[in-house]
């Protein structure tokens, strides 16, 4: 996607979002009107979009190096860095709205996964106060971690389906039944998702089917050709988590 159709889609949000946003927002305790600002929010939003599509590292890196550099003539009215991150926080909600608009459709096939989001070394645990309170001890297949669990369920071309964040202390299995509200066919997970009454209670509220591998202290169950090779297929979704948290 272009840089043009990326602000027009963001743009054709904005326009029917921000209505809405403006008579939703407290009249009490916070401003009633949204401030006009010299750029316009879904220039803003496209910018901080094409950042995770980009290979830096950093936000001010890119917006210094590249946003100001080479996309002056695509963002004519662009503020300087300090301004451009005081406004960010003000684009967390409309971000966050625009991104549901974004999710895919089940196509009957759906993968489930989590991963960890660690805000600090294990050593600086008891140290650490941004997160205290909301971040927990979990466990992963690589051993202990303090921070998040972030759960993501996509169709078998990759879209994204449903996400949540939790605690890392939040059984994988908890909050599924949320999260596949509304989706039908298979749901294919890795054995942190095995569980008898889940997949039965999949099966009967929505006629889901919750596909996982078996453990080695558990008897063999027939599966189908098809099922095996999803299974196997399950790995689309790591490249997903991979992307998210490492590209």
């Amino acid at each position: 996607m272009s840089i043009l159709e990326l602000f027009c889609s963001v743009d054709d949000f904005w326009l029917q979002f921000a209505p809405q946003w403006q008579k939703s927002l407290p009249a009490g305790g916070q401003r009633k009107r949204l401030r006009a600002t010299q750029m316009y929010p879904s220039e803003m939003m496209t910018i901080m979009i094409l950042f995770h599509q980009s290979h830096y590292r950093t936000f001010k890196a890119y917006y210094t190096e590249y946003v100001q550099r080479h996309l002056r003539s695509e963002f004519p009215t662009l503020v300087s860095y300090q301004r451009f991150v005081e406004l960010m926080p003000t684009l967390l909600v409309p971000l966050l709205a625009y991104l549901y608009t974004q999710m895919g459709h089940c196509t009957g096939i759906s993968f489930i996964d989590s991963t960890k989001l660690v805000v600090c070394h294990n050593a600086r645990i008891h140290q650490h106060r941004v997160f205290a309170g909301r971040a927990a001890r979990g466990k992963s297949s690589t051993g202990w971690f303090y921070g998040f669990k972030l759960h993501l369920v996509v169709n078998d071309q990759g879209e994204l389906l449903a996400f949540c964040l939790t605690p890392g202390n939040v059984d994988d299995r908890r909050p599924v039944p949320k999260l596949v509200k509304g989706l039908f066919g298979k749901l294919f997970g890795d054995k942190g998702y095995l569980s008898q009454p889940l997949a039965e209670q999949l099966l009967v509220t929505q006629g889901l089917a919750l596909m996982t591998k078996l453990r080695k202290n558990m008897r063999n169950r027939l599966l189908t050709l098809s099922d095996k090779l999803l299974l196997r297929k399950r790995a689309i979704i790591e490249t997903i988590n991979d992307q998210l948290k490492n590209i």
